[in-house]
């Protein structure tokens, strides 16, 4: 594989608030225009998770939510809405950690993440909470065929959140949904230039992308895509790729 020795990232903004039933490619199409920018072959589109849930009607409102009696002993040990707990309780397959007010959760997607993605950042109302979108990489497939028919070029879709990571302070974007690339890039059995065959390097470019496009995309910025531009990934046609190779398998997980 070829590295470009640089790459250009596009924060797009000119959204309106973005509520069910939108088509997001049309919003991108036309937040492009508005940048003086066009697709063109080999692009990715970086976008947020939380635009894609709010088009899918992904909120909770929490008037509507009974809290269970676990949620609310929970939640009243450290200070937490017992109804926002229910609802993490309630978009998780499986609970990781609990400790000191925090819930590390699996969601239904293989994510593990805190409070399973269910946060009420940029989300308008103050009893309202956003969930993870259904299926982030159908809805990165959607994108991709879409985009890539219009501009008559091939533009991968990245769907992406921030998750915490262990052992390090912050958070990062990484990708949630992928389409038109291979999300991993495997060094395996390569030769280093000293002559070492590698032996454990696989670089998670779908990560990488989505992170360099927060650079630009920011958290309070109301700028939820980013073009990233001239980064030569590989390619996959539509339907192939999927964020869901990210995950790791749990045979060789040492923390699971």
């Amino acid at each position: 594989m070829t590295f470009a020795p640089e790459i250009r990232l596009i924060g797009l903004s000119a959204f309106p608030e973005v509520t069910p039933g939108m088509n997001l490619a049309e919003l991108a199409r036309a937040a492009i225009r508005d940048a003086g920018e066009e697709l063109r072959d080999g692009d990715v589109l970086v976008v947020t998770h939380k635009i894609v849930a709010k088009a899918e009607g992904r909120l909770v409102d929490l008037s509507t939510v009974e809290p269970s009696d676990f949620a609310r002993r929970w939640a009243a040990a450290w200070g937490k809405d017992p109804r926002h707990i229910e609802v993490v309780l309630r978009e998780s397959e499986r609970v990781v950690r609990m400790d000191r007010g925090i819930l590390i959760t699996q969601t239904r997607h293989g994510f593990v993440c805190a409070n399973a993605g269910v946060d009420a950042s940029n989300v308008p109302g103050d009893e309202m909470v956003c969930l993870l979108p259904l299926d982030p990489d159908a809805t990165a497939q959607t994108m991709h065929h879409a985009l890539s028919e219009a501009a008559g070029a091939h533009v991968a879709v990245i769907i992406a959140d921030s998750f915490g990571r262990p052992w390090r302070n912050g958070i990062v974007n990484v990708a949630i949904g992928a389409a038109g690339l291979v999300p991993l890039i495997d060094y395996r059995g390569q030769v280093d230039d000293f002559g070492r065959t590698m032996q454990v390097s696989v670089l998670a470019v779908a990560d990488e992308l989505a992170s360099a496009a927060e650079l630009v995309m920011g958290k309070v910025s109301r700028c939820p895509m980013a073009l990233v531009r001239g980064y030569p990934y590989v390619r996959r046609a539509s339907g192939e790729s999927s964020a869901r190779e990210l995950l790791m398998d749990a045979s060789t997980d040492m923390f699971r």
